[in-house]
């Protein structure tokens, strides 16, 4: 199989996982998939998102309560995966969250090929506005107006890998 075959494989098999085994997923794989956001496209190649890797299951779990207050649920948000790769972007850039969606794809695209499971959890944005979301980044001692892009939760899948739902009719147009 080629190496465009393959892309194009990943791409497609991809679906977002919401059942997870317990069991950690190992440093250097964590840091394959964070590498792997660090090359998503930026406007102007500003860079403008930053990723941080929560594997400290005390905020994770903080993270996952907090998620869920802002959802309205006393559930977890993130379907018991131990790993939460928080992106945000900084502000001042004008393209910052096509920026943070595109490093969130590639994330969740580098976890698919590496054989851990990925979902995109949303409210990131609410929780970085709260002073609890605020004190995790000055705790870090990043600096700067970021906002919450989203959460790639990741983790080995708990059961069976999901499939493709079939393609919506007129998905694609042509201009010829």
């Amino acid at each position: 199989m080629s190496t465009e075959d393959i892309v194009l494989k990943s791409i497609k098999t991809r679906r977002s996982v919401r059942k997870y085994k317990p069991d950690m997923v190992p440093g250097e794989i964590i840091d394959k998939i964070m590498e792997a956001g660090t090359y998503a496209a930026t406007g102007m190649n500003r860079q403008s998102p930053i990723i941080i890797a929560v594997t400290n299951k005390e905020v994770r779990d903080r993270l996952s309560r907090l998620n869920a207050q802002i959802m309205g649920t006393d559930g977890d948000p993130f379907y018991g995966a131990p790993v939460v790769l928080i992106v945000l972007a900084d502000k001042s850039s004008p393209n910052y969250i096509y920026d943070g969606s595109l490093v969130m794809g590639n994330l969740m695209l580098a976890a698919h090929a590496l054989g851990v499971g990925s979902c995109w959890i949303h409210r990131a944005k609410q929780e970085f506005e709260l002073p609890e979301g605020k004190e995790i980044l000055k705790s870090l001692g990043i600096q700067g107006d970021y906002e919450g892009i989203g959460h790639c939760i990741l983790g080995y899948v708990d059961g069976v890998y999901p499939e493709a739902a079939a393609r919506k009719e007129n998905w694609v147009y042509h201009i010829d």
